[in-house]
């Protein structure tokens, strides 16, 4: 669709969605947005250098002011401009539904930590752990990401299968936690002092991480530790398979809308 004859404020709807839209001002506001984003997160990843935090930090602050005033104006714009994207289209309060929406809260923590402290006093380490928020900042790459776009759509077509195998992990961590406590206890009464406490080994274990730091010394201990380990290799790779199918049905999704069949010899078009 061309941008002629629109008003200013479809032309900025343009711009910001990417949906249905191929438009080049698009496309330039999409790459300038993505490497202000990765400045952003390499400018938060360089002031934990306490060198070079001395040195630029003059440049890290107006970096910062810039970086914050394009982030609140895009943010103050696709809420404007949220009644006319064909993503809210048929909702009865098309702001309220961009607002609460999963891209908008992350377009919001971008840029609170910057106004927090205008607004109210807070402590130096809470303000320096607020600051650390900025790193969220990558987030507002799904905006403009197509394979973060497809991640998110994964995600939300399997979630009630991943919310099971989370909560089968769940009960395994539980059950391998209280089993070693009473295992190891005796041997290990400060390791193994509780169940909770257990829970540590049972997470380095399920996963297969193996951290060393908590292990079993009993013969016992070290026979339920060895099924445990089979069973958290089982169960921990039952998301992946989940997350495997979800991206190919997906992609042969996107595929079959795309596909088109030839008038003359009836075959499918890509």
């Amino acid at each position: 669709m061309a941008n002629q004859g629109k008003t200013f404020k479809q032309k900025l709807n343009f711009i910001l969605s990417p949906v249905d839209n191929h438009l080049e001002e698009h496309h330039t506001f999409e790459v300038f947005s993505i490497i202000l984003i990765i400045l952003n997160v390499l400018a938060v990843v360089l002031e934990t250098v306490p060198w070079i935090h001395e040195e630029y930090s003059t440049a890290f602050l107006i970096f910062e002011i810039f970086s914050v005033a394009i982030f609140t104006l895009e943010y103050i714009g696709r809420i404007w401009t949220a009644d006319i994207n064909s993503h809210f289209q048929g909702s009865s309060h098309p702001r309220i539904r961009y607002l609460f929406s999963f891209m908008a809260v992350v377009d919001l923590i971008s840029i609170l930590p910057f106004y927090l402290p205008m607004i109210t006093q807070f402590d130096l380490r809470v303000l320096r752990a607020i600051r650390l928020f900025r790193i969220f900042r990558v987030l507002k790459i799904g905006h403009y990401s197509e394979a973060l776009q497809v991640f998110a759509r994964v995600f939300r077509a399997k979630k009630i299968e991943l919310l099971v195998t989370v909560f089968a992990a769940s009960i395994l961590m539980v059950i391998a936690s209280t089993v070693m406590h009473f295992a190891e206890h005796h041997a290990q009464p400060h390791a193994f002092e509780s169940i909770p406490k257990a829970m540590w080994w049972a997470v380095a274990t399920l996963t297969t991480i193996g951290y060393g730091d908590v292990y079993p010394i009993t013969t016992a201990g070290r026979f339920l530790t060895g099924i445990f380990s089979i069973l958290g290799i089982g169960l921990f790779a039952i998301p992946a398979g989940i997350l495997g199918s979800g991206f190919y049905e997906d992609i042969r999704t996107r595929r079959n809308k795309n596909k088109a069949v030839c008038p003359h010899c009836n075959k499918d078009i890509y």
